[in-house]
């Protein structure tokens, strides 16, 4: 949620969700406006990302 919008992120565009716990994806954190991260997946997204991610490319790596 961002403001008073619901955002909706896609296992497509964004596969770090895929397989993640419940709990791991609402425990996110807003460091500054419009930049989102997810501590337990370590997944930093903006919100520009988050509403266009065809503008940039996917990278995924797995450790």
């Amino acid at each position: 949620m961002s403001g008073d919008n619901e955002l909706f992120l896609s296992y497509d565009d964004f596969p770090w969700f895929k397989n993640a716990l419940v709990k791991h994806i609402f425990n996110v954190t807003e460091p500054t406006a419009n930049h989102f991260y997810w501590p337990d997946l370590d997944v930093d997204l903006t919100l520009d990302i988050i509403k266009h991610p065809q503008r940039f490319p996917l990278i995924c790596t797995d450790s």
